[in-house]
């Protein structure tokens, strides 16, 4: 009896000091996250090359960010915090970038080859060169943004009714061409010939369902990665028209309508089947944004400008859009 209440006592002893200095610990974390995520200091405007021409971004590891290039295929390699950078990844003859994948388990980074056919794995670390795709078999194709889950790697078509999977290895090995799956969308799906149709795709967390845009029909779909079905998601008659990059956070859906200069915020199902439009983020600083991602809670747009002719001196820029749950 008194070996445990010998015990009883080490216990509430331990437990008193545990109680006290918790608050400090939580404390601590809290202002440890808190300046880790005080985003709002950072600076609002990021600026890129003059005459970069950039569609996709993506941001990666810390507070570091990508921007490909339209104009010449080069990635430029930034920083949120101190919106410096510089190219990462080298111009290259012919190629043009549209989105950008991050993959941080592998530290690959995907980029879109548009008009190409393509698509591009490079390391995010070094710039180099890692895999190169031959996604689609025709030349009317234009390679348009890319998602990687998982075990693989999707790449949307705007101009056919096609989504190209490239599966990874059980510990991310790239495999060669011939793994490339090219996989018909069907279902409720709608291609319109002639026109942008699918456009942004972004994955549910447990990689079971895509989710896409179409651009001219201003519709989302649910599609099964494995058959390529596709399901309308149901957003009560509202139009997501213009639709471009996409981004989930949790079950909200940020879809970015490029010519509006402005990014829905549709909170989806359970079944991602439907949606409701719960809010719409704009910025006086967006310029035809076509892609975005999270930072904290900041959510940051790239400005496409494509309504601006481009040229060499051309200015292009990133912007803090809005603060997000």
């Amino acid at each position: 009896m008194q070996r445990l209440s010998g015990k009883y006592v080490t216990i509430c002893v331990i437990t008193a000091l545990v109680l006290a200095l918790a608050p400090a610990a939580v404390t601590s974390a809290a202002a440890s996250t808190t300046a880790m995520f005080k985003d709002e200091a950072f600076p609002s405007i990021i600026n890129l090359p003059n005459g970069h021409q950039p569609e996709g971004m993506a941001i990666g590891r810390g507070t570091t960010f990508y921007a490909g290039s339209l104009a010449n295929g080069s990635i430029y390699r930034g920083d949120l915090r101190t919106g410096t950078g510089s190219i990462l990844v080298p111009p290259a003859a012919g190629r043009a970038l549209t989105g950008l994948f991050v993959d941080e388990r592998h530290n690959y980074l995907f980029a879109s080859g548009s008009t190409s056919g393509q698509g591009f794995v490079f390391d995010a670390s070094t710039g180099a060169a890692l895999a190169t795709y031959q996604l689609a078999i025709t030349t009317s194709t234009f390679i348009n943004d890319v998602v990687v889950t998982r075990d693989a790697a999707y790449f949307t078509d705007s101009s056919q009714p096609f989504i190209y999977k490239v599966p990874l290895g059980h510990k991310g090995e790239l495999p060669d061409q011939s793994a490339v799956e090219r996989i018909r969308l069907s279902g409720d799906f709608v291609f319109v010939p002639g026109a942008f149709n699918a456009n942004g795709i972004e994955a549910t967390p447990d990689g079971k369902w895509l989710i896409i845009v179409s651009t001219v029909r201003g519709e989302l779909y649910r599609v099964d990665p494995r058959t390529g079905h596709s399901t309308l998601v149901d957003l009560g008659g509202a139009s997501v028209s213009f639709g471009d990059g996409l981004r989930l956070r949790g079950r909200t859906l940020y879809v970015v309508r490029n010519q509006l200069n402005q990014i829905d915020a549709v909170r989806l199902a359970r079944d991602w089947a439907s949606g409701t439009v719960v809010n719409t983020l704009t910025n006086p600083n967006l310029d035809v944004p076509t892609t975005i991602g999270f930072f904290g809670s900041s959510l940051y747009a790239v400005n496409a400008r494509f309504s601006t002719p481009p040229t060499p001196d051309t200015t292009y820029t990133i912007v803090r859009v809005a603060r997000v749950p």
